[in-house]
């Protein structure tokens, strides 16, 4: 994906497609604004950026207690304990759910040299079995260039997202999709071969869920302001075959809340926009909320929108009708497709701790933020839903907002309710405010899972 950098940098490209990824590390190294250029991108955060070359500001060698990172970088950092404790994940694992024969594909530009030792380290510290990560690559992968921003963003995209699937499903095993950089195609270039490579292995059968820590905003894509929707309808082959597969499709909401953009907005972003493949129907939309957690896990307060430098994507697609699934919720959505969907933890006050050596100039642990920390979480939880069942779930949308809708008397049903926040965003932009029930900030809520994980089996 040429001139594209990775963690929550975009501008508007006019004959292309810039995209962005949800995830990233607070520490990643900065770089300037991307170049309009074709190809995807991942959707992240730089909070703490450090000048480019030299140590990062929050990689340390050993972790920090979430009081010392509050000392120290004044936010919560959480491991994978904290999270197992607060979704409710114990009592599944301590019962073999453990995702243990369902497959998690993930798929991310360029990928990291050091993944598998990566995630076996991280796995080691914090006493879990590590799984063996099958890279596939697709298309024409550059060797990976640490002197490379966009190459360092991508390898730090892959490590959020194989090891966060891995702290919820550490027994599920995960696939990891290299892409290429695009060249200097079409202005999709990008996500086509993001696209291509999803559909070979759906139709060869391999994943039960893919999780998508990508994206673009749908008035970036060409056509777009002439009401020509057919190069967003035309990447939608892969998501089709899953549906006729029966595998389950997440895509990131993105970090620029109702804007999903975080450069030029009076320019270029002048109203809400939704991105794609978040606001694809046949996608569930993942958005980002901040947890509040005490040493053990426990909360201390409800989850809030994720909107700490960087907000929850969400809003209305310009592009897609409102599906059937979301009639229920059509008093908040209207006619189009409304996102998120659900949402797992996202903010950077309360980012994930995660390691990483792909950087030889920073080697250690890091805290990341941003919805692709929430995407693969989920991507973990339906891989356990899917052991419950013994069966792929597929598209899950109409079981999740069936569960919604039984929620307010049913606790069984795992559906967690967040009701404080908003996903405001840039440039004086308004997003959606947290109310009680289904929001445009965060969707039908969060999950406990302890609840959920048979819940959406018995659904599926």
């Amino acid at each position: 994906m040429r001139g594209v950098r990775a963690w929550r940098r975009i501008t508007a490209a006019a004959a292309g497609v810039a995209t962005l990824a949800y995830g990233a590390l607070i520490s990643s190294v900065a770089s300037g604004p991307v170049a309009a250029a074709p190809g995807p991108s991942a959707h992240g955060a730089t909070a703490v950026p450090a000048v480019a070359g030299q140590q990062s500001e929050t990689t340390v060698r050993s972790l920090l207690t979430t009081g010392q990172c509050r000392a120290k970088w004044q936010i919560s950092c959480y491991t994978p304990t904290q999270y197992r404790q607060a979704y409710g994940l114990n009592p599944l694992h301590r019962a073999g759910v453990t995702g243990k024969g369902r497959t998690i594909v993930i798929v991310d530009s360029i990928g990291s040299p050091t993944i598998q030792h990566d995630l076996d380290v991280y796995s080691a510290r914090f006493g879990m079995r590590s799984t063996h990560v099958d890279v596939v690559r697709w298309g024409t992968v550059p060797r990976f260039d640490p002197a490379r921003p966009d190459h360092l963003s991508w390898a730090g995209e892959s490590t959020l997202d194989v090891e966060m699937a891995h702290a919820v499903a550490p027994d599920a095993h995960i696939v990891l999709v290299e892409t290429g950089d695009g060249g200097s195609g079409d202005g999709i270039t990008g996500l086509r071969e993001m696209m291509d490579a999803e559909k070979s292995l759906v139709d060869r059968g391999v994943g039960d869920v893919i999780s998508q820590s990508f994206g673009a905003t749908e008035n970036n894509f060409p056509g777009f302001r002439r009401g020509d929707f057919s190069s967003i309808q035309n990447l939608r082959y892969a998501f089709k075959a899953a549906a006729r597969r029966g595998v389950t499709v997440l895509a990131s909401s993105g970090d620029g809340g109702a804007t999903n953009a975080t450069t030029n907005v009076k320019a270029d972003y002048p109203y809400r926009v939704n991105a794609w493949p978040s606001s694809d129907p046949l996608a569930v939309s993942v958005g980002g909320t901040q947890m509040h957690l005490d040493a053990k896990g426990d909360r201390v307060a409800p989850d809030s929108v994720y909107n700490d430098d960087g907000a929850s994507g969400g809003g209305v697609s310009h592009v897609f009708a409102r599906p059937p699934y979301q009639n229920g919720v059509e008093q908040v959505v209207g006619d189009r497709r409304g996102t998120s969907d659900v949402s797992m933890s996202a903010a950077k006050n309360g980012g994930a701790w995660v390691y990483s050596s792909y950087d030889p100039k920073r080697v250690g642990w890091d805290v990341c933020v941003g919805t692709s920390a929430a995407t693969p979480l989920f991507a973990g939880i339906v891989a356990l839903a899917d052991q419950v069942a013994g069966h792929r779930l597929g598209d899950i949308h109409q079981a999740l907002y069936t569960l919604f809708a039984q929620s307010s008397r049913n606790p069984s049903t795992g559906i967690v309710d967040v009701k404080d926040g908003t996903n405001n965003s840039f440039a004086g932009v308004p997003g959606y405010t947290a109310v009680k029930g289904y929001d445009m900030a965060t969707g039908i809520g969060t999950v406990d899972a302890a609840r959920f994980v048979p819940a959406l089996a018995r659904q599926g």
